[in-house]
């Protein structure tokens, strides 16, 4: 359910939908769409992170080991010129960010658990329903390979670092690469975990099969169905996706999880043409216990989709989203929930999207070139190109590699945004 502190921002496509009901191709149910997504444009909008906290308390604290159980941080601080949330001025500015400080040097490995993610798209009767013969059941397996062969958890050649390494990493040396150790590192360590399967009630989702009449080409879901299905609905809960994860000790409190599906977006609204969501990055928040001190249990994940070639436009496929979502989780872990730490001067970048938060991904989504080729073990992949830390300090001349303001293609933002005020008015 939403919560009343700050959000963090999902990566949408919004697109016009055709939905072929019966009477546009007999024996055809009307939550039956066609095979294509070619319509589709890009937009924005928010997720609150989830959970079931037992200290109000413990969701405004400063962001510091001492307050909740989390991943490792370091803290930061910018001076900027701007207003806040509520439109206040300010000019200094907090941040906190995965990993190791960068002047300090040094490595930090996290543990980045895979929970595939299968679907079962449920009848009326609570089956898994059959359409022409074929069970919905949407496997998450031929995914899976190609993920963790992909630059997010592979190695490959970037300008910011001396041997090669991943595509987070890349980002973030050339963020600090002017303040930084040689030797400082953030670096993913992915594992795959218990497949897990998410029901969905008929009434609530949308798909389109492949061409030989299997399930799918992709599924469309309510958004709100979805996370209520994917987070544990009580501490206890050990059936939903997280929950089982959480319990079973697939992902922990030190881990940047990832919840993988098979190209799952989701719609807002009950409405299908007000899709699609392909990720978003935010934590589960749990009661603490005595095994460590009863602080809040902050268990940092991303929802990612798997992006199948040609549903998109060209280049906005494979990892795209994946990409955008774990840079994020490394950047911003707890989705600017304390009310301080994460959030920036309102910025407007050029897609248009009117931001206060330090979402990387978001100033460069839908943008010409947002997204770069890489070719890692036989494969070209496509991770998002992703903004720096000095653009969203509003940084003249910027102290990244370069005096860049995005990265890996340092062309795509070459100046600030203007100075803004509360939602760019």
């Amino acid at each position: 359910m939403p919560r009343c502190y700050r959000t963090s921002r999902v990566l949408v496509l919004v697109f016009l939908l055709l939905i072929l009901g019966a009477d546009a191709a007999l024996a055809q149910s009307r939550d039956q769409i066609a095979p294509t997504l070619s319509q589709a444009h890009h937009s924005f909008t928010i997720f609150a992170p989830r959970g079931h906290g037992n200290s109000a308390n413990a969701r405004i604290a400063p962001n510091n080991d001492a307050a909740f159980d989390s991943i490792q941080t370091f803290t930061g601080d910018f001076q900027a010129i701007g207003v806040g949330p509520s439109g206040i001025p300010s000019r200094q500015w907090f941040y906190t960010m995965a990993g190791g400080r960068p002047e300090q040097g040094g490595t930090t490995n996290f543990n980045a658990p895979i929970v595939p993610v299968s679907l079962d798209l449920l009848d009326h009767d609570g089956s898994v329903r059959v359409v022409n013969g074929q069970r919905l059941h949407y496997s998450v397996q031929p995914f899976i390979a190609p993920v963790l062969n992909s630059p997010v958890f592979q190695n490959a050649d970037y300008s910011s670092s001396d041997a090669p390494t991943q595509f987070v990493d890349s980002v973030q040396r050339a963020a600090f690469y002017n303040a930084m150790q040689p030797g400082w590192h953030t670096l993913l360590k992915p594992s795959v975990k218990t497949e897990r399967t998410l029901s969905i009630p008929r009434g609530h989702y949308f798909f389109a099969l492949n061409h030989d009449g299997t399930c799918c080409a992709f599924v469309l879901v309510d958004i709100n169905v979805f996370s209520d299905r994917l987070f544990p609905a009580s501490p206890i809960d050990s059936n939903s996706p997280v929950g089982a994860a959480e319990h079973s000790g697939d992902i922990t409190t030190r881990d940047i999880s990832t919840f993988l599906f098979p190209n799952t977006y989701l719609y807002f609204n009950g409405n299908p043409n007000q899709c699609c969501v392909l990720g978003f990055h935010t934590y589960d928040f749990e009661p603490g216990d005595a095994t460590n001190g009863f602080r809040e249990k902050r268990y940092v994940l991303n929802y990612s989709s798997w992006i199948s070639p040609g549903l998109f436009v060209p280049g906005f496929e494979d990892v795209t989203a994946l990409s955008h979502e774990i840079t994020e989780s490394v950047n911003d872990p707890f989705v600017g929930s304390d009310g301080v730490h994460g959030i920036t001067p309102w910025w407007l970048s050029p897609n248009g999207n009117c931001q206060d938060d330090l979402e990387v991904g978001d100033v460069i989504e839908g943008l010409p070139d947002a997204t770069i080729a890489i070719k890692v073990n036989g494969r070209t992949y496509h991770p998002q190109n992703e903004a720096l830390l000095p653009w969203l300090e509003f940084q003249s001349p910027s102290s990244a590699i370069g005096g860049a303001y995005s990265y890996p293609n340092m062309s795509v933002l070459t100046s600030l945004s203007p100075q803004q005020a509360v939602n760019c008015k």
